[in-house]
């Protein structure tokens, strides 16, 4: 976990409904969804095999051990899972070494919380490697905490990074808003005790107590993750 946290940043929270709102990165901030699944039916042409479009679906937004690993049993390929990790890691890199795009909505959300100076953490199962190489095209100024899937014992759809997050702000995870993708990422939300807004990017998500589904960032704003809030039961 990185952590620039100003005290004034953490002090703006105190008191407040929302205390800090957690977003993942893959297909939630950035269009990189597509990029994984790329280099994944790359890498493994390389090794000989080729992957079933079906899969995808069975992959997306999980941890790379959790992906690469299904990935491995499904084809038989012969290599470790840290081999492969370290090539799907540098085929993602290669694949985005022109720049990443925002999904609709999310520079205007971030720039909303930064101007209200909202704790916002940025949380994902992806390596710190490839967190870093993506905030170039996002901003790192945009977030007071990141957490990297290989920083934390369990990753999503483990709380665990949630946890890790609020922890970070000093905050109480029922207090945190979470803006997530994909099935796996809600789980680790929800199991983490955070109201969750889904905004699916390949797989459907259906609406849940304490979670709301939405097409686009572009419904959300800091008026809408305030009242996930002080709309609990």
């Amino acid at each position: 976990m990185t952590s620039t946290i100003p005290a004034s940043l953490t002090r703006t929270a105190e008191g407040a409904a929302l205390q800090a709102v957690l977003l993942d990165m893959d297909g939630t901030l950035v269009d990189t969804e597509g990029f994984w699944w790329q280099a994944e039916v790359e890498v493994f042409a390389e090794l000989g095999h080729r992957l079933d479009e079906a899969w995808k679906d069975v992959v997306v937004g999980g941890p790379m051990t959790r992906s690469a690993g299904y990935l491995m049993e499904a084809t038989g390929a012969d290599i470790t899972l840290d081999e492969l990790t370290v090539l799907l890691n540098d085929r993602f890199e290669k694949c985005i070494g022109q720049g990443v795009s925002l999904m609709p909505g999310a520079a205007r959300l971030l720039e909303e919380l930064g101007r209200h100076r909202i704790p916002t953490a940025l949380v994902s199962a992806s390596h710190r490697r490839i967190i870093d190489r993506v905030l170039e095209s996002v901003g790192s100024h945009h977030f007071a905490l990141t957490v990297a899937g290989d920083e934390v014992t369990r990753t999503k759809p483990h709380p665990e990074p949630y946890l890790t997050a609020a922890k970070g702000f000093g905050a109480d995870p029922r207090l945190c808003a979470v803006v997530e993708d994909t099935a796996t990422g809600v789980a680790a939300a929800e199991a983490a005790g955070c109201r969750v807004v889904a905004v699916p990017s390949v797989s459907p998500i259906a609406p849940a107590t304490g979670r709301v589904v939405v097409s686009s960032l572009e419904e959300v704003d800091l008026a809408f993750l305030r009242g996930l809030i002080t709309g609990m039961n």
